[in-house]
């Protein structure tokens, strides 16, 4: 597993001059391929803007929801990921399908970017996490984030796998996810 969290974060190359960044984004299937997407320091301004405008945690994680579906959706621009479809048999066999390990690798990179870029004020990146099948397979990934203004601070799953590309992200509160909330894919 932790090899796993280590390739999640592996390929993220942040920011670049100008407000610039480029990510890797994993398909195919456990990460066997990556594409380099570029995200313009237009593009980034306008991420930071819809953020900026959060009042607060619940309402950055709703809007966290719509910029990790932007960011896909660019990245589908560049790249083949634009065919991945909800869940894992609704692509077929087309290029650029994503499984849950691709997806929580993949939304890891852009959730840690956009703290990079100091662009989350309520929410710190931590590392992907699993559900289990009858608590001992693994059945399900997902990127996480963890509530950094509360009291008790709250975790949350940002989960892109259970929608098409460039669709909003699902965020869940993690417990919840662990017992297998989310959408039927």
């Amino acid at each position: 597993m932790r090899l796993y969290v280590l390739a999640a974060l592996a390929a993220l190359h942040g920011p670049l001059a100008w407000g610039e960044a480029r990510v890797s984004i994993c398909h195919g299937y456990s990460c066997i391929a990556q594409a380099e997407i570029w995200y313009s320091a237009e593009r980034l301004g306008e991420v930071r803007r819809l953020l900026a405008g959060a009042s607060d945690a619940e309402e950055e994680r709703a809007r966290l929801a719509q910029v990790v579906g932007l960011l896909y959706r660019w990245a589908g621009e560049q790249s083949v990921v634009r065919n991945d479809r909800a869940g894992n048999y609704a692509d077929g066999h087309v290029p650029g399908k994503m499984d849950c390990i691709d997806h929580s690798a993949s939304t890891t990179r852009l959730l840690a970017m956009l703290e990079r870029a100091e662009m989350l004020r309520w929410h710190r990146v931590l590392a992907p996490d699993v559900r289990y099948f009858l608590g001992v397979f693994p059945s399900h990934w997902s990127a996480v984030i963890e509530e950094n203004a509360a009291a008790v601070p709250g975790r949350f799953v940002v989960d892109s796998w259970f929608v098409n590309n460039g669709e909003p992200a699902v965020i869940l509160p993690l417990a919840e996810w662990k017992k297998g909330a989310g959408p039927d894919v």
